[in-house]
């Protein structure tokens, strides 16, 4: 047999490695890319106007970095603090000078590494730290409700520490403000008030997610002068979908978990002149004993319509008092007749049920009532009762046109050549 092929064959591969390794070796040797070097200090090339001597720098000033001499030039800066916000900036095209284009975090330390160049490629580096000084005033939040399981239409509010009224502060504020869902969920906040903001999903919370709620305020420019400050963060889990519809029309209340009928009640809800408040409302806490007076709802004492009675097994919907309770006096009404000062009443038995059954965060919606709909804030949580076209409009990242309103930030570029 005649090996002579196979020996060429091989010849030829080894050749062909002895090649590739030359050409490596030679590449890396002394006369490699500049770019391929270790960077030098480029500390002298470089001038900074954050204090270098311990002061804290005034955040209200942007941060400028700017090349000495002609020999060298500015390729690229990367900014950011202890909780990792990049701070933005811009480069001149010639590479002279940085300067950070959105505002210094407040009571923040910042860590800056700045790459450069010289005359002949060759690649220089500086990295430095400087701290902010603190805030005088910081713009807190609040979250709601306390930690807990909830029902699916239970909202998320923010409570402000002071009020604020630029629309620009706003979408700071509202950026700053972070939900998240598992799973995921689309959702927005909306300005009830300068102070308040509640935040909803497009649709119910999903059953069983996990609620995330955090504000990323601490340091941040909000306003003229206005820093943010620490927010403590909020989980809550959400529960069964429990949905209870009370027709004022047949004079019945459907209660459903997550889809599927569990009870069917016999009530009674508010006559003409107390008729019970159409849409959705949320329950906001439950109360096994509670004294009802007419009173209390403007009706003067000793008139027709007075009344002061013990109640039981009441589940409140909105703040200035409408339950859903046991009412024991209007049995032969309930299936028949609205005879109600307003509230959904029930037998003490279908109530003691109902009682145990929701918790706050589940729905309640009345259908078929000759009253008002529930309101959208200040008497309980009818947020639920805004479509949601209406409620993005209450977003400050939302302009009136309903698309979104994107963060101004440039990029970091390398300038052309």
């Amino acid at each position: 047999m005649n090996d002579t092929p196979r020996i060429r064959t091989f010849l030829s591969c080894t050749l062909l490695a002895v090649t590739v390794t030359a050409a490596a070796t030679a590449c890396s040797g002394s006369g490699g890319h500049p770019l391929s070097a270790k960077a030098y200090d480029a500390a002298d090339q470089l001038a900074v106007n954050a204090p270098a001597d311990g002061t804290k720098a005034d955040p209200e000033k942007p941060l400028e970095i700017t090349a000495k001499g002609d020999d060298g030039r500015i390729t690229d800066v990367t900014a950011t603090d202890a909780s990792g916000r990049h701070l933005a900036g811009e480069l001149t095209a010639d590479g002279q000078r940085w300067r950070s284009t959105v505002a210094l975090a407040a009571g923040a330390r910042y860590t800056v590494r700045v790459a450069t160049e010289d005359d002949d490629g060759a690649p220089g580096a500086r990295t430095f730290t400087f701290e902010t000084a603190p805030a005088k005033r910081g713009l807190t939040a609040t979250f709601g409700p306390q930690a807990g399981t909830y029902g699916v239409g239970q909202p998320i509010t923010a409570d402000l520490s002071l009020p604020v009224k630029d629309p620009k502060a706003r979408a700071v504020v509202e950026r700053a403000l972070k939900v998240r869902s598992t799973p995921a969920v689309e959702g927005a906040w909306y300005w009830v008030d300068d102070k308040k903001l509640h935040f909803r999903p497009k649709e119910y919370w999903p059953a069983g997610a996990l609620v995330t709620v955090t504000g990323n305020l601490d340091g941040l420019k909000v306003g003229d002068k206005l820093y943010g400050g620490a927010s403590k963060p909020l989980k809550l889990t959400i529960g069964d979908r429990i949905e209870a519809i009370a027709d004022a029309g047949s004079h019945y209340m459907t209660v459903k978990r997550n889809g599927e009928v569990i009870n069917t009640i016999p009530v009674t809800t508010g006559k003409p002149g107390f008729s019970t408040r159409n849409g959705v409302k949320v329950i906001l806490g439950k109360e096994y004993y509670v004294r009802m007076r007419g009173t209390s709802i403007g009706i003067a004492e000793g008139s027709s319509e007075s009344y002061d009675l013990p109640v039981y097994y009441a589940t409140r919907v909105t703040w200035s008092g409408e339950y859903v309770h046991a009412a024991p006096w209007s049995v032969g009404s309930q299936g028949v007749a609205n005879v109600s000062h307003g509230c959904v009443g029930m037998s003490t038995g279908n109530a003691a049920w109902f009682y145990e059954t929701v918790r706050p965060g589940d729905i309640v919606r009345v259908v078929n009532s000759i009253g008002q709909t529930m309101d959208t804030f200040g008497n309980g949580f009818g947020d639920w009762n805004l479509s949601w076209d209406k409620w993005r409009e209450g977003s400050a990242l939302v302009e009136a046109a309903g698309s979104p309103v994107a963060p101004t930030e440039k990029a970091r570029l390398r300038p052309s050549i």
